[in-house]
């Protein structure tokens, strides 16, 4: 915890840069986190202790300058307001936030330092889990396309198997392959603690119509016209 005076010392939120006026490098990038945001808010739309940033400023006093954010793709911390004094946050300042650091960061596609600079960034930082997603390069940059590191005695240690289970925030992340938009793609999405995927609103609704869809022919097949039930009100 940061002492009052230096606390005091620190800019606020509404003092920092919300953008660094650069923009995105690819479509994905916006994408990919925010499926995992509207999933989130579906999964834990009872909870209002977390919040999940994507493409925004994280600052942090343990950098050079506390006026310089790191910008992970996305993140999570657990034990914050979700609207912090009702109000949407323009950035992450961890010393508004009680001290509490994202458990959880991503970052994905565009090369620049992932596996070096930017890891010992949040290392230093002490983010528990550090998950690269690099479908496009990962055969140049010898990687797998899908990687999660855990914070363990102070440094990252690669973690095995998918979907991850994350126990300290009960949930777990790894890709899936389905239809969005009219258009076969991957993504990433979060798991339940016994490894079952949660759905999108989309893929729950299609759920919802093939079982209506399965009743009608059960119900064809018992000589029931499905449109025409009997009205037992």
């Amino acid at each position: 915890m940061l002492s009052p005076d230096l606390k005091n010392a620190l800019p606020t939120t509404d003092e920092l840069p919300c953008s660094d006026d650069t923009p995105v490098d690819n479509e994905d990038q916006n994408f990919l986190p925010n499926i995992l945001l509207f999933l989130l808010n579906s999964i834990w739309a009872n909870r209002m202790d977390w919040y999940f940033g994507v493409d925004m400023g994280l600052y942090h006093t343990t950098g050079v300058n506390p006026r310089v954010p790191v910008v992970p793709d996305a993140f999570l911390s657990v034990g914050v307001e979700r609207k912090k004094g009702g109000k949407s946050r323009k950035s992450y300042a961890v010393w508004e936030e009680n001290g509490i650091v994202p458990i959880f960061t991503m970052v994905s596609h565009t090369p620049g330092g992932e596996y070096d600079e930017k890891l010992d960034i949040y290392k230093k930082l002490g983010v528990l889990y550090y998950v690269i997603y690099n479908p496009e390069f990962w055969r140049r940059d010898q990687h797998q396309p899908f990687e999660v590191y855990k914070l363990i005695d102070g440094n990252y240690q690669l973690q095995i198997g998918e979907p991850y289970l994350m126990p300290e925030v009960g949930l777990g992340i790894g890709r899936h392959q389905a239809v969005i938009g009219g258009i076969q793609q991957e993504f990433l999405c979060w798991y339940d603690e016994q490894g079952k995927r949660y759905l999108t609103d989309a893929e729950q609704a299609q759920q919802e119509r093939q079982r209506a869809e399965q009743l009608a022919e059960y119900l064809r097949s018992l000589g029931v016209d499905p449109n025409n039930l009997p009205d037992n009100s």
